[in-house]
This record gives C-alpha cells, sequence and structure tokens, in this order.
C-alpha cells in the first residue's frame, strides 16, 4: 500500500479523535448511553467534516444500485442506507482519489431474491460477486492499493456474511449477522449493522414509541417463528407457564402487526432471542417502541458497540439462564428499570431512518461506524 492524501487525512482524524478533550454537553446527545461521548462526538465531527465516499458506478440492478427494492421489512437497512448515501451532498464524492472510503452498493436480499430464489447454497451466489470484484479491481487501482481495507458493504440478509467472508473478507463488512464465531464475524474491523423492520417506508416514523411505564401492564413479551434452537427452549420454559410471561409463538396475522406493536408498546421487558442466526429485528424495534431490550444471543455483537454503552438501556442474558429469566428480570429493581427506560428513549434517535437523514440518526450512525473502524485501523507508513 502507498499512502495517498486521503490516508494521511484519515491518520490527521485518528491523532485528533485520540486526543480529544471533554467536550461540552450536546443538548442533543445523552452521555449515559455512551462509552466515551468525548470521543463520539469528536470523530463525529471530522466525519462530517472530512469523509468523502466514492461509490462504484459499476453492477446491474436489481441487485446493484436499486434500494427501493429493500426499503420494507427486515432487511430494510441495506436499502434505505444505500438511497440516503447514494443521495447525500455531503459524503459523496465522484472523484475516487479524493475518496476515503469506497462502498460497494449491492443488496444481499437482492442477491438470494435473483440468483438463489429457491435455494438454501449460500455458496452458489459467491461467484457473483467476485466475477463483479473481478471488474472493479481490473478497473480502478483501488482495490488492490489497499487489499480493500478501505472498501465497505452494506448487507443484511442472514447469508452476506457467508457470502462476502472468501472474497470480500478484507473489507469493511456492515452485516447484521454478527456471529463472531460461525459467521467469522471480526471484531474490530466489520460492523454491526441495524436489523430494522420498516414497516411504513413512506413514514418510517409512523406508530413510534410506546406507553409510559406505569402503563405497562405487561411485565415480559416474545413472539415470533421457531427459527433455530434456542426459541424453542425458550417456549418450552415459558409459554403458558406463568402469567407475567407473554412468550408465544408467531401471533395470527393482522393488519400491520398490529396485535404483535400493541404487545411491544404495553411491555416493560422484550425479549430478543436469537433465530436461525444471532441478530433479530427485535432489538431495533423494542427501541423503538420504547420497552427494554432483553438480548438472548450469546454470540451477537450488538449495533453501534464501538461507541454505546449497551449495559446502560439493555439487559443481556445467557443462553443458559432462560429458565431463570423472570428471576433475572424480576431482580432488577424498580429504579433501574425507569433508569433504562429513559435510556432508551435516549438512544432511541440513533436506530431511527427518516425520509431526509437528520443528525445522529441511523444512516448517520451506521456511517460513522464504518468510518470510526477505517480510522482506527490506519496505520503511519
Amino acid at each position: 500500500m502507498w499512502p495517498s492524501r486521503a490516508d494521511k487525512e484519515l491518520l490527521e482524524a485518528k491523532l485528533q479523535i485520540e486526543n480529544s478533550t471533554i467536550s461540552e454537553d450536546d443538548p442533543n446527545l445523552y452521555p449515559s448511553v455512551f462509552r466515551n461521548i468525548s470521543i463520539f462526538r469528536r470523530s463525529y465531527e471530522l466525519m462530517e467534516k472530512t469523509l468523502k465516499v466514492y461509490i462504484y458506478k459499476e453492477g446491474e440492478k436489481p441487485i446493484f444500485h436499486k434500494p427501493e427494492a429493500v426499503m420494507k421489512g427486515i432487511y430494510a437497512s441495506e436499502g434505505w442506507f444505500m438511497k440516503q448515501l447514494k443521495t447525500s451532498k455531503v459524503f459523496v464524492t465522484k472523484k475516487p482519489k479524493q475518496a476515503h472510503l469506497f462502498y460497494i452498493p449491492y443488496s444481499s436480499k437482492m442477491l438470494k431474491a435473483t440468483l438463489a430464489p429457491n435455494s438454501y447454497n449460500r455458496e452458489s451466489v459467491v461467484p457473483y460477486l467476485k466475477n463483479y470484484l473481478d471488474t472493479i479491481s481490473r478497473t480502478y487501482n483501488f482495490w488492490n492499493r489497499t487489499g480493500g481495507a478501505d472498501h465497505f458493504l452494506v448487507a443484511c440478509h442472514d447469508w452476506a456474511a457467508d457470502e462476502t467472508r472468501k472474497f470480500m473478507g478484507t473489507c469493511i463488512r456492515a452485516i447484521c449477522n454478527t456471529d463472531v464465531e460461525k459467521a467469522g464475524f471480526e471484531l474490530g474491523k466489520d460492523v454491526s449493522l441495524p436489523e430494522t423492520n420498516v414497516r411504513y417506508p413512506q413514514n418510517p416514523l409512523q406508530n413510534l414509541g410506546g406507553k409510559p411505564p406505569s402503563k405497562r401492564i405487561v411485565f415480559t413479551f416474545f413472539a415470533g417463528k421457531m427459527h433455530g434452537y434456542l426459541r424453542p427452549i425458550l417456549l418450552r420454559n415459558w409459554e403458558n407457564k406463568d402469567p407475567d410471561m407473554k412468550i408465544f409463538k408467531k401471533l395470527p396475522k393482522v393488519k400491520d402487526d398490529q396485535n404483535y406493536v400493541d404487545y411491544m408498546k404495553s411491555s416493560k421487558f422484550c425479549i430478543c432471542a436469537k433465530g436461525s442466526e444471532v441478530n433479530s429485528p427485535r432489538v431495533v424495534e423494542a427501541i423503538f417502541y420504547e420497552c427494554v431490550p432483553v438480548i438472548i444471543s450469546d454470540n451477537f455483537v450488538p449495533p453501534f458497540f464501538e461507541v454505546l454503552d449497551w449495559e446502560s438501556f439493555a439487559v443481556f442474558v445467557p443462553e443458559k439462564d432462560i429458565p431463570d429469566l423472570k428471576n433475572i428480570l424480576l431482580s432488577i429493581p424498580d429504579k433501574r428499570y425507569l433508569e433504562m427506560y429513559q435510556r432508551v428513549k435516549e438512544v432511541q434517535q440513533h436506530f431511527l431512518w427518516h425520509v431526509k437523514p437528520v443528525k445522529y440518526d441511523i444512516f448517520h450512525m451506521i456511517l460513522h461506524s464504518i468510518w470510526y473502524t477505517r480510522v482506527s485501523r490506519v496505520t503511519p507508513r
């Protein structure tokens, strides 16, 4: 790798972040939900001031460059991010030599839907991505210059970790499947992408929020399909076993999942149990509906973990402790629960999609995670 002007700018940013001083309070940020509010603020400011992203033009729709196909449902993060980055006048550059990061604009959901709609063979789609990577590495010298270290992708489908591991494993992978053991998620290089279930693409904030603590009459709630090994264990222990524990299989289908949403809005604790993979849209849904998330997924790396203090607003329960789940939650004092509830409300802004991005929202937080990861890994030459 030979240093460029962009590399030098990244190195300067790294030094400024490492030497961040305690900053004054920002009325739009809450220190209680951050690991270090000063470092986050400085890094975010430098991202806004410095970062330029080049988006590769190569690639055919609908797998590449078609965000509208992935704007609804549980994989919507990849579509919303693609659309909002493509239209950004702040971060996008048409001059690749100015770029600090290079975006590979593909949809893992559309790759599966287009090439392997009836298959469970994850390897079957890898050659398509390999051909794409060969194309951009032959056309440009940027991938080869860094070995892909300044390239990134944003992909939420469960297959994304496997389909990108072999040939794109050197780049920053913002993925929802963050299993550090089975999916090959690499701490310090990859980014945990929030899995967001967007029900109303025209107005993603519709139905935001929930009831105040005094009116949350359900102690604990879960409902979902029986994917994977863990949820059947949860059901065996708690389905119809205790009136305080509203633990169900998938609820009957109604318009806009309103019965499921009503439970989330009325519960103190919302169980986010892993399915076939470690990730679940329930983590962000709980925050959206202001229910304290209870994460049961041993190898899950939560979104924005590099800057957010997840234990300030979420409960982590080891998988082996499912039989003791109620006692664990009952052991949380009311004062602590109210604290966590308030912090869920405070951190909520970082997990919201807006039709047009706003400061500190989920679009900017995803981009910041990618920026922060790249800056952290840059070294002097």
